[in-house]
């Protein structure tokens, strides 16, 4: 689907920055390197924590459950060096002194460059294969799924908060879409649908809304997604374009009933050009471009009146589609 073009892509709305400013008390680019450090320090933390719940086999405040006679013992300071400067750590400390972090081994005082693995695991969410995958390739060595499963949940309220994060009441255009792709599960190849809603705001800047999980794409999944935004904040929309898939704009008009529908030119294109016989397909692809690149509806017309005299009477199929 063809998006609309804006100057600098932003993972956070003008909004949301203004605010971030705020809360942080920003004044500097040395503030900024500041709260990034922080956060950096942060996720580290939380996943030198997650190790040692699993070395130990049961999660902190859970000693009534634990199945072994180790403790945690505390903490020791440490500083390492990273892409922010100097960042301080509290490395988790067991009583039988056997815990070996992975993230931060002992005596490793330089950590430039996780910062990108750690990027990687939020982008990647949370599949194991793939995580394990990132960690042999930073470290040589092969991790279990269950530290694997407690360093994510470390990190996954910020994944979450990212995913419900209140949205804006109005966006100028909404460009709604489905990636298909095959995945292995439970020994079989099975396909899925991840579902992406891009917004444009009243400012012309892009953002990604979010992203969405399903079996294959249907319109009941996509009344699920238009519900959620509308919870999430967005009152209006000007322009929602979409492709041509079934029930689509009956579960657009149930949410946003003003707004314009607008169908996906490339998705438009593909449907034509069905009807083509090869040969003649690049002469028909470029006798379609006057017409949606028309800068006004009377000179689209005139392309198309200009297409229907050359490819009418061969593809009639075309002008009424």
């Amino acid at each position: 689907m063809e998006m609309a073009k804006s100057k600098k892509p932003r993972i956070m709305t003008q909004e949301q920055i203004k605010q971030f400013i705020k809360d942080n008390e920003i004044q500097s680019v040395e503030d900024i390197q500041n709260v990034l450090k922080g956060m950096f320090a942060e996720t580290l933390q939380g996943m030198l924590e997650g190790e040692m719940d699993t070395h130990l086999g049961y999660q902190k405040h859970e000693d009534a459950k634990k199945e072994t006679a180790n403790r945690r013992n505390g903490h020791s300071a440490k500083t390492v060096r990273s892409d922010y400067g100097e960042v301080g750590l509290e490395i988790p400390r067991d009583r039988e002194s056997d815990f070996e972090p992975v993230i931060v081994k002992k005596g490793q005082r330089n950590v430039t460059g996780i910062e990108d693995q750690v990027i990687a695991l939020y982008a990647k969410g949370v599949s194991t294969r793939d995580i394990q995958a990132h960690l042999e390739q930073l470290y040589g060595i092969e991790v279990s799924p269950t530290l694997i499963s407690n360093i994510t949940n470390k990190i996954m309220p910020t994944i979450k908060e990212w995913q419900n994060r209140p949205l804006i009441r109005t966006y100028a255009m909404v460009f709604l879409d489905a990636i298909h792709y095959k995945v292995k599960q439970d020994g079989m190849i099975v396909n899925k649908a991840a579902y992406m809603v891009i917004g444009i705001d009243m400012d012309g800047q892009k953002d990604v809304l979010g992203m969405w999980i399903g079996e294959n794409e249907t319109s009941k999944f996509w009344l699920v997604v238009l519900n959620e935004l509308k919870n999430r904040g967005v009152e209006d929309i000007l322009i929602v374009s979409v492709d041509n898939l079934k029930g689509f704009n009956e579960a657009i008009a149930a949410c946003y009933p003003q707004a314009e529908i607008q169908k996906c030119i490339v998705h438009q294109i593909r449907n034509s050009v069905r009807y083509v016989n090869y040969k003649d397909l690049r002469k028909v692809t470029a006798d379609l471009k006057p017409i949606y690149q028309a800068a006004s509806e009377d000179a689209g017309l005139e392309a198309l009146n200009e297409f229907e005299a050359i490819w009418g009477s061969k593809y009639p199929l075309i002008i009424n589609s």
